[in-house]
């Protein structure tokens, strides 16, 4: 028991494993968010493709790093 506990304690949970990706990507974030907030009231879909992709792309790479 005391083991699985050390073991679960060692474990990266999900969300630190995202903020840490994320955080690597504040540029493509940003562009984004400027993309996004750029015309709010008008906002569907794909509108913002184009830098979603590349903040996916980012974000995708940043998780695979060790």
């Amino acid at each position: 028991m005391l083991q699985q506990v050390a073991m679960n304690s060692q474990r990266t949970r999900p969300i630190q494993k995202f903020a840490k990706a994320a955080s690597q990507c504040s540029v493509e974030a940003t562009a984004y968010g400027k993309c996004i907030v750029a015309d709010y009231n008008a906002v569907h879909k794909d509108k913002c493709a184009k830098e979603f992709m590349k903040l996916k792309d980012c974000y995708l790479a940043a998780s695979k790093k060790p």
